[in-house]
């Protein structure tokens, strides 16, 4: 029976083999050392204004779990007054709360496009998006990173050969492991030229930039060929996401969209949560202006090191290359107390193993300094 079951695991003994000899094999570590490895921005995650909302809310009888889908007896008074609030926030007709941020680009793109039409992808947007537009039923073609001609130029060849649906444009407002920003500019113009839709995740931008931290999109608020991922598990502290787009989209998903239909609601006290966190940022603007601050702090160091990064935000790569030494480097500054994680492909592309640097509230200039320091002193020793 052992000799049974050892060969049907084998292909996946094989696959985590060669994983390893890669140094691309991952596993859990627990939450240790100075935070440079979250993307709790703002430091809500620990919030006593959002705890202390959260423990009002069961007392005062919010149920833990929803219970079922929205379309059932899940649909609680908590998701609908997050709802309205945020659209509201965020300077959209109407807003969908989500259980995460992969689920919501998920939905969106196995729902919204059609046959017959086109997904414009830049390369570098984040897994849920790219597995979306696989598992959707548009075609999809992917663009050069950043690069508004070449999104012309997928339009363009597509409508030569025939393409007559419609274009859906994919991007993310604030790449999660290069820390560079969408040219937002030139993609809502081309979207209005070709009559397109533009999907943005704003996933981490959402709460660190914009008035009131309404995110990059805030300036094109209100048009109904936009639509904004908002995650909340990030900058707000909560979990969830929730995606802002007109009336008519929200109720199309609403009864066509399968992730949405056939899954439990989010927990009501997620809601609570989220709304919080979105009272928090209009009542405690500091927060923003504060990482602001050490954002820019922290550049002025990393300049100053020599040190080199083509970020300009508050997620930080240090770009290694090899996916051994990149891990070697994280384990070294880790040893001396600094959570710094290494990220391998597939996450980033091969040959640009690095470590993602993240800045957020939970450490202070003095924390930047002491961690800097011990990046150059691994960087330039053995390693």
């Amino acid at each position: 029976m052992r000799s049974i079951q050892t060969a049907r695991l084998s292909p996946y003994v094989a696959a985590l083999k060669a994983l390893n000899e890669d140094k691309r094999l991952r596993c859990l570590r627990p939450r240790v050392g100075i935070d440079f490895a979250s993307n709790d921005y703002l430091a809500l995650g620990s919030a006593p204004r959002i705890k202390e909302a959260m423990v009002a809310a069961l007392e005062a009888g919010t149920p833990v779990g929803a219970g079922g889908s929205r379309l059932l007896r899940g649909n609680c008074e908590e998701h609908e007054r997050l709802e309205t609030e945020a659209a509201q926030f965020f300077g959209a007709e109407a807003a969908l709360f989500f259980g995460g941020g992969y689920i919501a680009n998920f939905a969106l793109l196995t729902t919204l496009p059609q046959r017959g039409d086109l997904l414009v992808l830049d390369s570098l947007v984040h897994a849920s998006i790219h597995e979306g537009a696989r598992a959707g039923r548009a075609e999809y073609r992917v663009h050069a990173h950043n690069d508004p001609q070449s999104v012309e130029d997928a339009i363009r060849e597509w409508r030569t050969n025939g393409g007559a649906g419609r274009i859906w444009i994919l991007a993310e407002s604030l790449y999660s492991m290069d820390g560079d920003f969408a040219p937002l500019e030139e993609l809502v113009a081309i979207a209005d030229r070709h009559d397109a839709f533009l999907i943005v995740d704003e996933a981490h931008a959402t709460g660190a930039y914009g008035h009131q931290g309404r995110g990059l999109t805030a300036p094109y608020d209100r048009r109904d060929n936009l639509i904004v991922v908002h995650t909340c598990g990030k900058a707000l502290g909560a979990a969830g996401a929730l995606v802002t787009a007109s009336g008519i989209l929200r109720d199309f998903m609403v009864n066509r969209c399968r992730p949405f239909i056939f899954t439990t609601a989010p927990s009501p006290l997620m809601a609570v949560a989220v709304r919080e966190a979105l009272l928090i940022l209009q009542k405690e603007p500091e927060r923003q202006q504060r990482l602001a601050k050490l954002v820019a702090f922290a550049h002025r160091q990393i300049t100053s090191l020599g040190l080199h990064t083509p970020s300009t935000s508050q997620i930080v790569p240090y770009i290694v290359g090899d996916n051994a030494h990149a891990m070697r480097i994280a384990s070294a500054l880790q040893a001396r107390g600094f959570d710094i994680r290494g990220i391998r492909p597939p996450t980033v592309p091969a040959g640009t193993a690095r470590l993602r640097i993240s800045l957020t509230l939970n450490v202070g200039e003095a924390d930047v300094c002491a961690m800097l320091d011990a990046l150059v002193e691994v960087t330039r020793g053995s390693f």
